[in-house]
Parts: C-alpha cells; sequence; structure tokens
C-alpha cells in the first residue's frame, strides 16, 4: 500500500492537467497568428518583437511549424 506522502493530491492533478492544456492551447493560438502575421506581410523583426524576442529567434521558432 502506498503511504500518504506517495498518494496523488486529486485536485493538484487535476489543476496541473488543466493549466498543461491551456498551454498547448495558447501555443496553438500563438503559431496561428503568427501565420496570419506572416500571411499579411509582417516581418520576422515584428513577430520577434511581439513575442518578445528577436526577429530571428521568432523565425527559428515558428517557421517549420507555420510552414
Amino acid at each position: 500500500d502506498p503511504t500518504s506522502a506517495e498518494e496523488l493530491d486529486v485536485a493538484a492533478m487535476t489543476e496541473l492537467r488543466s493549466a498543461v492544456a491551456e498551454q498547448a492551447a495558447a501555443e496553438r493560438h500563438v503559431i496561428a497568428a503568427v501565420a496570419d502575421a506572416r500571411r499579411s506581410g509582417m516581418s520576422w523583426a515584428a513577430v520577434g518583437d511581439l513575442v518578445g524576442t528577436s526577429g530571428e529567434a521568432a523565425r527559428q521558432r515558428y517557421q517549420r511549424l507555420i510552414a
């Protein structure tokens, strides 16, 4: 039998699972927004400014995801 220290806290597990799902949904939203921005002619430098990185870092992160 597991000890009380080894038992999972169901509420904490549920909250964490929900937070991970929200994070994944937010990342999909950002990828879609980057794709729309690039299709509309936005530069990688501008995308980088908006996502908090350099343009080159934004290009490296998102280019393959929106191709």
